[in-house]
């Protein structure tokens, strides 16, 4: 049974297990709004659990935009959660501003004692694109050449280099002549989860944006699970795409965290058009690799509602698969 709200709709999403149960945090708007192209600036974040991945119980809102005035006054969008070495639990999330009409992204960082009651660190802020790094991106609004400021969808792992924490999250870099080129995963670097440091972006190119990035390892290889659009495929991209531009969930590839990343060769992982499943997420079972989304216009129609988990293989070559069917195998 999928995660379907009746009076709401239902998009991005996030995982985190806590013993045998998983909890699923994902953006909602009310469909009252009627038109699903609001729901990114009627947003709040719901939460469920499940035991299977398929079985959920709604559990209600657990956090929305700040009052008026403050930095994420207008939205809070996609992260992630994780259990840091205090035993607490964080969420990374992006904000924005009422007084900027939500063009300039944020980072921000709550914390939680039981996942579902979030309290903000100070003021919730926790990075920007500010300091030496800030060079390497496009840290201004460029009206008329791309939509935003692109800093949002944070994903934090723990460092396997040291005690740290590493932070990679959805940017673009700068002087980068082609729009559809300007895409990049942006890096930034902490201690212990509360203070962090801007870094270049680990990867830069092939797409306008690179969408709710998710980094994990497998098999001794590192991942980054990424969405993109049709319409934002590179000129190059969109030529070697055997059967042309997609809109879904694609990866790099690399053998270190820190880069350098590429672009997984062959077939795009999980794309169609008109967009079947979106914003998706790889999680980890005790049975393998799992992909959720949430169904985006499989019929041309916004559902708005996350999709069942689907398996996913991982190849000799270490190239992923989406196995919808297991008695493929």
């Amino acid at each position: 049974m999928v995660l379907k709200l009746d009076d709401k709709w239902v998009w991005d999403s996030w995982y985190v297990r806590d013993g045998d149960r998983w909890h699923a945090f994902f953006l909602q708007a009310p469909r009252a709004i009627g038109d699903p192209e609001l729901r990114h600036w009627n947003v709040s974040v719901g939460h469920a659990v499940s035991d299977d991945l398929t079985n959920w119980e709604q559990l209600g809102s657990c956090f929305a935009p700040a009052a008026e005035g403050a930095w994420d006054d207008y939205t809070t969008w996609t992260g992630s959660v994780l259990r840091g070495r205090d035993d607490q639990w964080h969420l990374f999330y992006t904000g924005t501003h009422r007084a900027e009409d939500g063009l300039y992204q944020r980072i921000g960082h709550a914390v939680s004692d039981d996942l579902h009651g979030w309290q903000r660190v100070g003021d919730g802020r926790c990075l920007d694109l500010e300091g030496p790094a800030a060079a390497a991106y496009e840290a201004d609004h460029k009206a008329g050449f791309w939509h935003d400021r692109a800093m949002r969808d944070p994903w934090v792992i723990p460092d396997p280099a040291g005690d740290g924490w590493l932070m990679f999250f959805t940017a673009r870099a700068t002087d980068i002549a082609e729009p559809n080129a300007g895409g990049a995963i942006g890096f930034a670097t902490s201690p212990d989860l509360f203070h962090w440091t801007l870094q270049p972006p680990v990867f830069a190119g092939a797409f306008g944006q690179l969408e709710v990035p998710q980094v994990f390892r497998r098999d001794g290889r590192w991942y980054c699970l990424f969405c993109t659009a049709a319409e934002h495929f590179s000129r190059d991209m969109a030529l070697a795409a055997a059967d042309g531009p997609v809109s879904g969930s694609h990866y790099l590839m690399a053998e270190d965290p820190r880069g350098p990343w590429r672009v997984a060769p062959g077939a795009f992982l999980d794309g169609a058009l008109p967009c079947r499943r979106y914003a998706a997420r790889i999680v980890e079972t005790d049975a393998g690799l799992n992909i959720i989304g949430f169904a985006d216009r499989p019929e041309g129609s916004f559902v708005g509602q996350l999709t069942d988990p689907d398996p996913v293989r991982v190849g000799p070559d270490g190239l992923l698969r989406v196995a919808a069917d297991t008695s493929e195998e």
